[in-house]
């Protein structure tokens, strides 16, 4: 699932380029879905503003588990050069994505390529079989 926060729509337009047919994702499983409770991976971009905070909790307590988180592009990372530092921060912004929601995967660039994307997504892929055998072991003891 996408989940854009806020931005300048750089990260939004590469995301929506890995899914034309010059990439064709959908040969790694990558399908993007618009409901959380059908997701495994949580794709997230953009700055979260304040405003946003809540509902991208909600987003993410929705997806059933295992689930993975992957921020893609520097705003996603680290707030970007929205946010600022030291006694600069913006009032505007919740922080950094892991600063909300835990994160697994870091996809960094403004905006990354779609080949950092999907290689990304695709580590994100191989996260959640991990922990899927995780839980499979768990059941069996």
């Amino acid at each position: 699932m996408f989940a854009p926060c806020s931005g300048c729509n750089g990260c939004h337009i590469e995301i929506v380029a890995c899914l034309t047919p010059r990439y064709d994702v959908e040969r790694f499983g990558i399908k993007l879905t618009g409901t959380p409770r059908q997701a495994d991976i949580l794709v997230v971009v953009g700055q979260v503003s304040k405003q946003i905070t809540k509902a991208l909790k909600r987003v993410y307590e929705q997806i059933p588990n295992p689930k993975v988180v992957v921020a893609v592009g520097s705003c996603a990372i680290t707030g970007g050069v929205f946010y600022g530092e030291g006694d600069y921060v913006s009032y505007g912004l919740g922080g950094p994505v892991n600063k909300i929601i835990p994160v697994d995967v870091y996809v960094p660039g403004c905006p990354p390529k779609p080949e950092a994307i999907i290689y990304g997504i695709a580590l994100a892929i191989q996260k959640l079989k991990e922990l899927s055998m995780k839980e499979e072991k768990k059941k069996w003891k």
